[in-house]
């Protein structure tokens, strides 16, 4: 089996017919494509249509031909539509056959959302090689530790060799600096065969700084109306934004059709500009299930500083109406709070009380449900939450943004006592909400994930600069002489100490924590998952001198009905608490020590979980 996403846009393989090639440029009042092929180069003028569209058919083009844009100033630009681009953003685009991929694993549907936990990788980070192929090398590892769906940062093609890869300006092409379209393919593909769905990360809320051409010859791409961090915004809601909400409409269903990734993480949807009568994000979602998910398990997962709750409603059947499921910053901000004691910046809005807010963020998702936000000014912040199944939260201690934009890039591992964050650590895992870990936590990596790039000239040197500025109202950070040891991010040292270290596994305190992390996905896989394969509700919790302790009821598809029973201590000394019903499904530090009779006992960093039948 192969896959094709047709668009009405880029270089589409007609087969013995050559190669079509399209591109949307209504300011231009004509184009010429720079063909290089296995008989050299040669140029052709484009037939231009009343709509703007410029077009032209080689029959002697194939898969593998070099091509460009020569704008009438002689200004050459990659199609922004591009397969692929293996000489940078700023070379010549190459025409790529996908149905030239044979997929091993067809059979593939996908998986529901409540199997989803969720790995959050970088391509460029995880293995040494920073490769596609290295990364496949690594699946079954994923697959052995518990993982059942990699979301991989975003990949289309950016500047440089090296990025977080939310710079990017060629969004059908994955980097180049990875490896080829078929490599990527492969990856979706091996995942797959392990049983592991892919999701990939899309930036929908600006273009990188760098290599973005089509302020040059189609500025109807932006709307001066909105003015954001990246200069003017994309054009979704003025005069000819119809064509450019279809190249995301496309760009969506492209990675999902053609490269079978089994959804997306959408990024920042907070910082898109968009007053049309129907937003961009509901739009895509809509063509999303109303294309590739009718066949198969497809996702969408939101990045939305907002917390617009009303964005992850459910149907009568538990289908999502707009998005399945959103980050949640608020119970990361809590725990990091809890574990760390920084109240820098925006921790500021959880400062007070944290761990009761860790434990009402598990027991509900959001934390800010429309009360005022201290750090946003006393506004109102966030949408009622609580009748939401908690699968709609991907929850977490750490991502590439809470770790890497951190002044010097420390996971939570080298900031907090290690015994409390394996403790808070299990109590996401065990909960009915959507875990995520970032790369290398399961094994409490402490190594940085800096923020990198590979920018050059003035522009280099501004985000070197902006970077140092940014951490200027930090009070840790803000002596000049500190801020100036702020790893730069153009430097290829600052890449490669975000490398993660795979030696650490030969370390006993890694091993000891790889073990724990296991050992808990084992008790969600088994145990968990079946029972709330329907969703699942809070039904209890409470927080007393560092004792944690939910109750939430689970739904199993065939109406079966359980509680899921856990318990923490995050206090200082040794604590117990009366036995909940049912029989126990893990356990971390007991106490030993004498205690009430039935009553269960948690050193430090303890943690308890019990199953039991709900009572109808």
């Amino acid at each position: 089996m192969s896959t094709v996403h047709a668009m009405p846009f880029g270089a589409h393989c007609l087969g013995a017919r050559g190669v079509r090639f399209r591109l949307w440029a209504p300011e231009m009042s004509s184009l010429v494509l720079v063909h290089s092929g296995a008989d050299g180069a040669s140029e052709y003028p484009l037939a231009r249509s009343a709509e703007g569209w410029h077009e032209a058919t080689l029959p002697h083009a194939r898969a593998g031909d070099g091509y460009q844009y020569r704008l009438p100033d002689g200004l050459l630009v990659p199609d922004p539509a591009s397969r692929y681009n293996p000489h940078d953003v700023h070379g010549p685009s190459v025409v790529v056959d996908p149905s030239a991929y044979e997929w091993q694993c067809a059979q593939w549907r996908g998986r529901p959302w409540s199997e989803a936990v969720v790995y959050e990788l970088h391509v460029g980070t995880f293995t040494p090689e920073g490769s596609f192929d290295a990364a496949r090398d690594r699946l079954p590892y994923l697959a052995d530790l518990g993982v059942t769906a990699i979301e991989l940062m975003p990949l289309a093609d950016f500047p440089g060799r090296r990025n977080w890869g939310y710079d990017g300006v060629l969004l059908f092409a994955p980097d180049a600096s990875y490896g080829t379209p078929e490599q990527l393919k492969a990856l979706v593909d091996a995942a797959h065969a392990l049983g592991m769905m892919v999701l990939l990360d899309v930036v929908y809320n600006h273009f990188g700084p760098d290599g973005n051409y089509l302020h040059a010859y189609c500025p109807q791409f932006f709307n001066p109306a909105h003015q954001t961090p990246w200069g003017a915004a994309i054009n979704f809601d003025g005069p000819d934004a119809r064509t450019i909400r279809d190249f995301f409409h496309h760009n969506a269903l492209y990675w999902i059709e053609e490269y079978r990734f089994d959804g997306l993480r959408v990024d920042a949807i907070h910082a898109i500009c968009d007053e049309s009568r129907t937003w961009i994000i509901p739009e895509i979602c809509e063509a999303v299930w109303a294309g590739p998910g009718r066949e198969r398990h497809v996702h969408v997962v939101l990045e939305n500083d907002r917390n617009q709750a009303h964005l992850l409603e459910r149907n009568a059947q538990g289908q999502p109406l707009v998005a399945t499921a959103q980050w949640n910053d608020d119970l990361h901000h809590a725990a990091h709070v809890m574990l760390s004691g920084e109240t820098d910046g925006y921790y500021a809005d959880f400062a007070q009380r944290p761990a009761e807010q860790f434990a009402l963020a598990l027991a509900q998702g959001f934390l800010y449900t429309g009360q005022p936000s201290p750090f946003r000014g006393g506004k109102p912040h966030g949408e009622p939450c609580a009748h939401l199944p908690l699968q709609a939260f991907v929850s977490y201690l750490q991502t590439h943004d809470q770790v890497g934009n951190r002044a010097l890039g420390e996971r939570i591992d080298a900031l907090a006592t290690p015994m409390l964050v394996q403790a808070a650590r299990a109590c996401v895992l065990l909960s009915p909400h959507t875990p995520m870990l970032f790369m290398g936590e399961e094994f409490g990596c402490t190594t940085p994930f800096q923020f990198f790039c590979d920018f050059a000239g003035n522009l280099a040197a501004a985000v070197t600069a902006g970077r140092r500025a940014e951490f200027s109202r930090f009070a840790a950070i803000s002596d000049p002489a500190v801020r100036a040891r702020i790893p730069d991010p153009n430097d290829d040292a600052t890449f490669t100490r975000s490398k993660l270290r795979w030696s650490d596994l030969e370390q006993p305190q890694h091993l000891q924590a790889l073990s724990h992390t296991r050992r808990q996905l084992a008790v969600r896989r088994e145990q968990l998952m079946p029972r709330w394969t329907a969703g699942g509700r809070s039904l209890d919790w409470s927080c007393e001198n560092g004792l944690l302790q939910w109750t939430w009821q689970l739904r199993a598809r065939d109406g079966q009905r359980s509680r899921l029973h856990l318990a923490a201590n995050f206090g200082g000394v040794a604590a117990h608490f009366p036995r909940p019903p049912g029989h126990e499904i893990y356990r971390l530090r007991p106490q030993t020590e004498a205690m009430p009779a039935g009553h269960i006992g948690l050193a430090r960093g303890g943690v308890w979980a019990s199953l039991d039948k709900a009572e109808e």
